[in-house]
């Protein structure tokens, strides 16, 4: 496929992202014009696994220690912004309510809309990685 219609595709996957508020348009757009949009979202694909990895352990044990919970959502909402993912840092906020009263269950729900939204946001950044590489392929402009 020419580099031509690569570039069309992807830049027609990134404005479908900001469209669906899968990444928040003017981080995202500040983050590819410092030319560290792909950095970024690699280091949020893998912090915010290891970040989700972490809480679900500790939901998992029979005494949820709160403050730890808190302090990994805290970090899961950062890393979520730096990429612009507002919908991931909104269910994350969502989450902190349930903890706050500590209701597991709903910790347990709300765990799995940040989970689904963060997979979301994953997929299409990747996406976005698998486009830029296949134009990269094709050499320069």
């Amino acid at each position: 496929m020419a580099a031509a219609a690569l570039r069309g595709r992807l830049n027609a996957h990134i404005s479908r992202m900001y469209a669906e508020g899968v990444v928040e348009e003017e981080t995202f757009e500040r983050l590819r014009e410092d030319g560290t949009a792909t950095e970024v979202a690699r280091l949020f694909i893998n912090d915010a696994y290891e970040i989700l990895h972490d809480i679900d352990i500790r939901m998992e044990e029979p005494e949820v220690d709160i403050d730890e919970v808190e302090a990994l959502t805290q970090q899961l909402m950062e890393c979520a912004s730096s990429v612009g993912a507002q919908q991931v840092k909104l269910a994350c906020m969502h989450f902190g309510d349930f903890y706050a009263i500590k209701c597991k269950q709903g910790c347990l729900v709300s765990l799995d809309l940040v989970r689904n939204l963060y997979c979301i946001v994953r997929n299409d950044v990747e996406i976005m990685m698998q486009l830029e590489d296949m134009i990269a392929a094709c050499g320069p402009k």
